[in-house]
């Protein structure tokens, strides 16, 4: 079954990094996951100065804000999607992310299989 890992950093530091965690943290993580042979995609995103909102409002009008998207603690990072037999699995994962320390966290949502 296909979860998708949401890695939210508590904070960020100096280096707009996740804080907590090394690159060396990361890169580990990743080799042990693509080593596992879980790893459907990942991706980490650019900075979050460079996040656009689009929001639309009943009469169809758009509005575009640039910058930061919500006034939250908790910063979207990346995420992984992975292939696992469980949730139980899943979770197991999430927790050796480098992305649940230091006051972040890994959200867990299934992946939605409209053709089942």
């Amino acid at each position: 079954m296909k979860y998708m890992l949401l890695i939210n950093a508590g904070a960020v530091d100096a280096d707009g990094g996740a804080a907590g965690c090394t690159v060396e943290d990361w890169m580990a993580y990743d080799k042990e996951a693509q080593d596992a042979g879980i790893v459907v995609s990942s991706e980490s995103l650019a900075d979050l100065v460079t996040a656009t909102a689009v929001r639309v409002d009943e009469a169809g009008e758009r509005t575009v804000t640039d910058g930061p998207f919500a006034e939250t603690r908790e910063i979207l990072g990346g995420f992984y999607v992975i292939d696992v037999p469980d949730l139980d699995v899943a979770l197991d994962w999430a927790a050796r992310c480098p992305g649940a320390r230091g006051g972040g966290s890994v959200v867990v949502r299934p992946i939605a299989d409209f053709g089942a």
